[in-house]
């Protein structure tokens, strides 16, 4: 690229000082012209033609006058209106004087000629013909100026601009080349230390030069990037460290079982027994691998979601329905609160497993005579699904943790009750998947309070049929 805007330069500065001659050049010759415009009238100042005698007064004491009439007289020519040469100068003629009726032809046509005449030596002239009247009389005045001067001036000015400008192309390419060392060392910082970034060592980052400029901000989204990469890393470290923690207990207890079977079992029943429980841990063992895989297949886009409006409402509503039977055998108290108009976008089967899971992790963690409520809302016009129970509650320091797969918060009262730790990586999933957000509030001993906020579904935009009648509200318990 450097290269590239090298040569284009180089390119340029070559057509500038083409156009610059050019320009100087055109310069002169108007100047040239202006000049002899003024010589061929100042002329019928100082001749006199008295019949074919040409008579110059002035006075010749003075150097400057004397001088100038020279000067005038240097390409110079007379001719009558039959084209007789008069008077001619000495360089005229070495240029060549014009025949008789061409000189004669050039008094006919009344108006100013302009040419150039070239000597044997090489010497060009510029020269202005026009008619003068002397009398009755008319006459073909010639007079010219060299163009030695003028070539002069433009040959030295060309070769001045030609010479002088590629040493200061290297000078300025030098002092470029070295600003921009300077101005990229910061970004050779980056590129090397992104050079030293490994799997094993995500903890680099490149400190800002604190300027704002574009490299600082180049330096802030690649310090970024270096954390998303580490958080990354570390959550694959640590989901497979829960695989294999995951599928080693079970596979452990099926092995310890069959085992204790092969080696002490005596009975029938004592073999159909060992075998249950390995099947039961077969089957944790598949739900196990099942959940991975729908969560896999989720986070990698391979579920499509349908997009209709749904009435989260009726959703929250039905679901509790569902749990109310299991609710009242665990003696716990379900109700559902929710509003007209509480309408998102998004897949209904989703929508409902992402209740459905608040819901079951809520029972899981609420004793007897606990309480649980699912709310469906409108909150500063975004929709709202709020579950709330009076559990065991969740310590703070788990509280980032708890949307990661398989995490579980440590519990120790060994209820019988033991999840997957898929549950609310489903739910954060759907969330974020309908454009929305969840939040949590817990406290230990208190409960906790699961929030998920939708954008809202405007009236206007549900069609016929959509939703229940504005200003309903439904208790459900």
């Amino acid at each position: 690229m450097s290269l590239s805007y090298g040569i284009a330069f180089v390119l340029l500065v070559l057509a500038v000082g083409l156009v610059f001659r050019s320009t100087l050049r055109s310069s002169m010759y108007t100047n040239t012209t202006e000049v002899l415009e003024q010589e061929w009238a100042a002329v019928r100042g100082y001749l006199q033609i008295d019949g074919n005698r040409t008579v110059w007064f002035f006075d010749r004491n003075d150097s400057e006058e004397a001088f100038f009439v020279r000067r005038l007289r240097r390409i110079f020519l007379l001719a009558d209106s039959e084209g007789n040469v008069l008077e001619v100068s000495e360089l005229y003629a070495k240029a060549g004087v014009e025949p008789r009726e061409v000189l004669k032809r050039m008094v006919g046509q009344h108006k100013p000629l302009w040419r150039e005449l070239r000597a044997p030596d090489g010497a060009r002239y510029l020269v202005r013909t026009g008619v003068l009247v002397e009398g009755r009389k008319e006459y073909l005045l010639t007079v010219g100026r060299t163009l030695a001067d003028n070539e002069r001036v433009l040959d030295r000015a060309t070769k001045t601009y030609y010479v002088v400008t590629p040493i200061l192309i290297v000078i300025f390419s030098l002092l470029g080349w070295w600003i921009a060392g300077r101005a990229l060392q910061p970004l050779n910082d980056v590129t090397a230390a992104a050079s030293q970034i490994t799997g094993t060592n995500l903890k680099l980052r490149i400190p800002a030069r604190a300027t704002g400029d574009e490299l600082d901000h180049l330096i802030e989204r690649f310090n970024g990037m270096v954390d998303r990469l580490e958080h990354s890393l570390i959550q694959a470290r640590q989901f497979s460290a829960d695989v294999s923690h995951e599928l080693r207990t079970p596979l452990t207890t099926i092995r310890g079982e069959l085992e204790v079977a092969l080696m002490t079992a005596t009975s029938k029943e004592e073999y159909q027994e060992a075998i249950a429980q390995a099947v039961e841990e077969a089957d944790r063992l598949a739900k196990v691998v099942r959940a991975l895989l729908q969560l896999s297949q989720a986070e990698s886009g391979q579920v499509t979601l349908a997009r209709e409006a749904v009435d989260v409402g009726e959703l929250v509503e039905a679901v509790v329905e569902r749990f109310a039977v299991q609710a009242e055998a665990m003696e716990q108290e379900m109700r559902a609160e929710t509003q007209a108009g509480v309408v998102v976008r998004g897949d209904k089967l989703q929508l409902d497993r992402l209740v459905t899971n608040l819901l079951t992790n809520a029972m899981k963690y609420t004793p007897e005579k606990g309480r649980i409520r699912a709310a469906a809302k409108v909150v500063e016009g975004a929709a709202v699904i709020e579950v709330t129970d009076t559990g065991r509650g969740i310590p703070a320091e788990h509280l980032p943790h708890i949307f990661d797969r398989l995490y579980r918060a440590p519990d120790h009262t060994r209820d019988q009750l033991r999840g997957l730790g898929l549950g609310l990586s489903f739910v954060n999933w759907i969330a974020r998947e309908h454009g929305g957000r969840i939040d949590v509030r817990s406290e230990p001993g208190r409960g906790s309070t699961f929030t998920v906020t939708f954008p809202l579904v405007k009236k206007a935009e549900m069609g016929a049929g959509g939703g229940r009648g504005s200003g309903e509200a439904h208790l459900v318990g």
